[in-house]
């Protein structure tokens, strides 16, 4: 019995906010501000844009379109809509791919979620407000050189995960997803306003909207590029998984464009949110991936109602990582069910064990392990640790090669049968959708392939 025979979303705004879930997370909330801190602020803002609106857009619906088409797990379903048009089951490599890149995935991005857990409780006891300014590096220092502290957080993040899987889509996934978007958006907000009243909006704004084209370069652009890929999830199987639960009338291309519009939305308050904060407290935008665990708690810990301020903010991030983690073991779990005929929750359980098990060198690559660096003696990967590796292989191989195989199969090889699946959008935009997906997606995805394979 296939995916889609089984499940269905119980309603288009279900759908809706189930495909929004599993984009909107830690990429638009952590990782964007602190790559458009180091990238150029407004410069990298305007090309992200961009590249959501013109590369992501097409390619979401591609891959809902793949789902949808085909009604089975992930790793058979392009292969099945190929096989229409006399097409060889290779095509299936973009299921494949992209089921083993969100499984790699899931394994750190968790673990990072078990970090902002942890944070959370800290922050909620008053240990990073009652070590002050100078006392919260130590805080993050000692909590990276304990494996055990990090891996039991790692679990029990896992374990939140595990049981809303297990309970299917619509107990399980639906009823998550009407808990954590609001309860995400009202923290957001509450953020929001605590930053423009409390931080430097002037220069805080300044940074990131006002208008610097001379920033943008090579660079900047195939980071904001890669952003735009990272935060809607484009070549992790997740939107295929989905997709084969959709039922006929609901447009594929309005569910993508309330997908990048998510993101696009919480990038920006989360922009407003940080940079105040940043230029109010003395902090330098371009400090990179540290922003969150090493410098904002020293603001935290010296800010009016820091303790509170704090909590919020990574009970905001424990909520954003929650629907995409349970997005990225999706195409897994689908395709354990379907293959081996087992439970949902045994499968579920294998599943989220086995990412756990992988996560646990990633673990220990932040202490026992930091000097290891398995594929050190290729230049490209010098210096690089077992966490390094993973991410860099699911993140700039396996997705974009995965995206790249989606555009030249529903915009060349059966691009007629991409059509059909957009039959609820208006002509216009079928074509701009085909045309995107066809010629600028493809040269997009080909330059960042190329520019992360140079060392």
């Amino acid at each position: 019995m296939s995916a889609g025979a089984e499940l269905r979303w119980s309603s288009r705004v279900a759908f809706y906010l189930g495909a929004a879930g599993a984009a909107v997370g830690l990429g638009s909330i952590w990782r964007f501000p602190y790559l458009a801190g180091s990238s150029g602020g407004s410069a990298f803002i305007l090309v992200f844009v961009i590249a959501c609106l013109l590369i992501a857009t097409p390619l979401l619906a591609a891959e809902f379109a793949i789902g949808r088409g085909a009604r089975v797990s992930p790793p058979a379903a392009a292969g099945s809509i190929a096989a229409r048009v006399g097409g060889g089951r290779r095509w299936n490599a973009i299921g494949v791919m992209g089921a083993l890149s969100s499984f790699v995935v899931s394994s750190y991005y968790m673990l990072i979620a078990g970090w902002v857990l942890a944070y959370t409780f800290k922050a909620g006891v008053g240990m990073l407000s009652s070590a002050g300014p100078d006392g919260t590096q130590a805080i993050w220092d000692d909590f990276l050189a304990d494996p055990v502290e990090m891996a039991l957080w790692h679990l029990a993040f896992v374990v939140g995960v595990a049981v809303i899987t297990s309970r299917g889509l619509q107990r399980g996934i639906e009823v998550a997803n009407k808990i954590r978007a609001p309860g995400l958006l009202i923290l957001l907000l509450i953020l929001v306003a605590y930053a423009l009243i409390t931080g430097d909006v002037r220069q805080g704004l300044a940074f990131a909207f006002r208008p610097d084209f001379s920033a943008i370069d090579s660079d900047v652009v195939l980071a904001a590029i890669g952003q735009a890929f990272y935060a809607t999830g484009v070549g992790q199987a997740m939107m295929i998984a989905y997709g084969a639960y959709v039922p006929r009338g609901t447009s594929l291309l309005k569910t993508s464009g309330i997908v990048t519009g998510s993101i696009l939305l919480v990038s920006l308050l989360a922009t407003l949110m940080i940079f105040p904060l940043v230029f109010g407290y003395g902090m330098d935008p371009a400090q990179g991936s540290q922003l969150v665990f090493e410098v904002l708690p020293r603001a935290f810990a010296e800010m009016p109602g820091g303790r509170v301020v704090g909590t919020l903010f990574f009970l905001l991030l424990v909520l954003a990582a929650l629907m995409p983690s349970v997005g990225s073991v999706e195409p897994t779990v689908a395709w354990a069910h379907e293959r081996f005929r087992a439970s949902r929750q045994r499968t579920t359980l294998i599943v989220l064990t086995a990412s756990w098990l992988l996560g646990i060198g990633s673990v220990m690559s932040f202490n026992l392990l930091a000097d290891w660096h398995p594929l050190g003696a290729i230049a490209l990967f010098e210096g690089k640790t077992l966490f390094d590796t993973l991410d860099y292989f699911a993140a700039n191989v396996m997705m974009p090669l995965g995206a790249l195989l989606t555009s030249l199969l529903l915009g060349w090889r059966v691009r007629q049968a991409y059509v059909e699946e957009l039959e609820e959008a208006t002509p216009w935009a079928r074509r701009a959708a085909v045309w995107l997906l066809r010629w600028l997606c493809p040269i997009a995805i080909f330059a960042v392939l190329l520019m992360t394979a140079l060392p």
